[in-house]
């Protein structure tokens, strides 16, 4: 307990500076848990899924491949189900729902990301305006009359300066990484989106050309 007390009063030597301070990583702290939570989740292995929904295409049984898919439900899944369930306007039908449901996904993967984005520049500022009017009260209390007997009143202002620099840049050092960390997670998921995007425009062609060969044959 001994250093959660001593961190408060280090934090309250900081200055009004320290209140949006202290909100903004709080704010970067819940994004950050809450994202990846989120990504935990979106990111599954979805193989197996795939293979036995592709498989049923082949069988011709498209309600049986989407509700493969859906009984596991991610991202992934769901960009798949918007293709299968267009193909009947052919593979570029099939192919631009995918994609509309491809910015969907993405967008909800980046939820709240413009809000780390945010803290990453505002914190240093308000760390730089906390320093600011930590010198302007150092200074203030020269300017006094009591200023050169009152040494500690100084040394204050200077430590709110330095407190609310420092927090500033810790918090923005703090959401920069987590930052960039769920930016690389949810990359891979994109990614991972448009692969699997990709291959099911070549599964729904293949089995269109397999259609279109198997009517030649009885037609003929």
């Amino acid at each position: 307990m001994e250093w959660a007390v001593s961190a408060y009063v280090l934090l309250s030597k900081g200055g009004y500076a320290m209140i949006p301070l202290m909100a903004c990583s709080l704010i970067s702290v819940a994004v950050i848990i809450e994202r990846l939570y989120t990504l935990s989740k979106a990111q599954v292995d979805v193989s197996e899924t795939v293979r036995r929904a592709e498989d049923a295409l082949y069988e011709g049984d498209t309600n049986r491949a989407v509700e493969i898919l859906s009984s596991q439900d991610s991202p992934v899944t769901r960009v798949l189900i918007a293709g299968i369930q267009t193909k009947h306007l052919g593979e570029r039908g099939a192919e631009r729902a995918m994609e509309e449901q491809g910015t969907i996904e993405t967008r909800n993967l980046t939820k709240w990301l413009g809000a780390l984005d945010t803290i990453i520049t505002i914190a240093p500022l308000l760390g730089l305006f906390g320093t600011v009017t930590g010198m302007i009260s150092a200074f203030h209390v020269i300017a006094s009359k009591e200023g050169i007997s009152t040494p500690t009143a100084i040394t204050g202002g200077v430590a709110e300066a330095l407190i609310a620099t420092a927090t500033g840049l810790a918090i923005a050092i703090f959401t920069l990484v987590g930052y960039n960390y769920l930016q690389e997670r949810i990359k891979h998921i994109v990614a991972e989106m448009e692969a699997r995007g990709t291959a099911m425009v070549n599964v729904l062609a293949d089995i269109h050309e397999r259609l279109r060969h198997e009517d030649k044959r009885l037609s003929a």
